[in-house]
């Protein structure tokens, strides 16, 4: 764990979430756990983001129901917003629609394969991380999203999927996007298998059992991965 942890202490880390019931689940346990303090906001439900992140040590954009290409007003004004973090030099974690909104703001695209296959539960990870900034990568991740990306040419491909080519993608070494989900906990993962159960049914998805009994053969790697990545992202630059 990352060393120095009492000058981190108190320090805030933005936590952006997009739905009432959502949770910063691993990611922001072993964000409290290396010393600093969420601060929880939720664009959808009107919570307003900070004009200047000069409080916050980062910020973590996590995933949602929607879509990056959604007309809502908070979908613009949230991905607009990005422009703060980046102009400021903060870290910045983008995790599925986080990733998305990123990958908008920067240029580059979020898209429906014209298959509509999709990945929803664990599906093999390709690591492209060739100087391993990020890695070692886990082979198998979780995954729940519809669509896609393309990350603008000044960005970096860190791994891919067989549907996905764009899976993981850095700016530089503060601000860095994930589609696949390593913040959730068990009972996270049960809620999401009985509120998303709708879409098991979409093509190349999985079901249930395969979600939960994936937990069990794949879901450590992915933690250690978390820990590993946390503390390179987030280490170097909260303690200046």
């Amino acid at each position: 764990m990352m060393a120095n942890a009492a000058k981190v202490a108190g320090q805030k880390i933005l936590i952006i979430l997009h739905q009432a019931h959502s949770r910063a689940g691993r990611v922001g346990r072993k964000l409290e756990e290396r010393g600093f303090t969420l601060d929880i906001r939720r664009p959808p439900l009107g919570d307003a983001l900070p004009e200047t992140m000069e409080g916050h040590a980062g910020v973590v954009v996590f995933g949602g129901p929607g879509s990056a290409n959604d007309p809502d007003e908070w979908v613009r004004r949230e991905t607009d917003w990005l422009a703060v973090p980046l102009a400021e030099d903060k870290p910045l974690f983008g995790i599925c629609l986080g990733a998305q909104m990123l990958a908008n703001h920067l240029g580059g695209q979020v898209y429906q394969r014209p298959d509509e296959m999709v990945e929803i539960g664990w599906y093999p990870l390709r690591d492209h991380d060739a100087e391993q900034t990020f890695g070692p990568w886990p082979e198998i991740v979780y995954h729940f999203h519809r669509e896609g990306l393309t990350a603008p040419d000044s960005c970096k491909i860190l791994a891919s999927s067989e549907l996905y080519p764009h899976q993981a993608y850095s700016l530089n070494e503060r601000t860095v996007a994930i589609q696949f989900h390593v913040e959730l906990t068990q009972a996270m993962m049960q809620a999401w298998t009985v509120r998303g159960a709708h879409r098991f049914d979409l093509p190349n998805a999985q079901g249930k059992r395969q979600h939960l009994n994936g937990r069990l053969l794949y879901d450590r790697p992915s933690e250690l991965w978390l820990d590993a990545f946390l503390d390179k992202w987030i280490g170097s630059s909260s303690i200046r």
